[in-house]
């Protein structure tokens, strides 16, 4: 197996994966392979709606233009994988990962720019992370693979960052960055009900958890909320915030 450094993945991010999740995942590869696979359908997605929204920065496009096809490749190896080993791919639910980071991303431009890069790095980084935790401890096949990624996985997680960077002007995104780890590590570390690619630990909602999500669903700008079963709609209009677990608005495709 491959033994990339991505050192500079571990001091970036705010905490390690924990163990309790590697135990779940070991146990469920099927699950892993199949969100795995959703990932990188995502991130290819995501590379691709930047590429037509900001089509007045070439190095943007550039960059992301590769990436969205690394991201296909690693689809097609992970379907490939799936198929030699009898795995259906069938349809999962959404994690919370992306969609409450995605939930924090200004409005605005350039901020929604700078943001929305910045989430991608984070989740590249992640990735690389758990890709990393994985390996030796999976199969010689699937762990050379993931092994396999971590290279890509490092270098799209650098040009996302240099991207955010360019994007807000020469000014710093260190509070931005800061931000966003913070909101990173508590769903990395806090339990979770159900296991993705990118959850927390298992064992469902903790009550600091549930009241935090009935916080958010009262509304960015303070409005009260009600929440029918499955769904989140506000009294006046369509619901603006993107939290995909606990809204019937879903937006299971933006980011992984």
């Amino acid at each position: 197996m491959s033994s990339f450094d991505i050192s500079s993945i571990h001091a970036f991010l705010p905490c390690a994966t924990p163990d309790a999740w590697v135990e779940a995942a070991l146990e469920a590869q099927d699950v892993l392979l199949i969100d795995h696979a959703n990932c990188e359908k995502k991130a290819a997605s995501t590379a691709l709606n930047l590429l037509y929204r900001y089509t007045d920065d070439f190095a943007l496009l550039d960059k992301l233009s590769r990436l969205a096809r690394e991201e296909m490749l690693h689809f097609e190896r992970v379907i490939a994988l799936m198929k030699r080993r009898g795995i259906a791919y069938r349809p999962l639910s959404a994690s919370r990962y992306a969609a409450r980071l995605h939930q924090s991303i200004r409005r605005g431009e350039p901020g929604r720019r700078v943001d929305t890069l910045i989430v991608g790095a984070l989740i590249e980084a992640r990735s690389c992370e758990r890709f990393a935790k994985l390996a030796p401890h999976l199969d010689e096949e699937l762990g050379t693979f993931y092994a396999s990624l971590l290279k890509s996985e490092s270098r799209h997680f650098r040009d996302y960052l240099a991207l955010a960077r360019k994007a807000n002007d020469g000014a710093s995104i260190d509070a931005r960055v800061a931000h966003f780890l913070a909101i990173e590590q508590e769903l990395i570390e806090s339990p979770d009900d159900e296991l993705r690619f990118h959850s927390g630990p298992p064992g469902g909602a903790s009550p600091a958890r549930r009241t935090s999500i009935d916080r958010v669903l009262k509304g960015c700008s303070g409005r009260r909320w009600r929440r029918p079963p499955g769904r989140c709609r506000p009294r006046s209009s369509g619901c603006p915030t993107r939290h995909a677990r606990t809204c019937g608005q879903r937006v299971a495709d933006r980011g992984r």
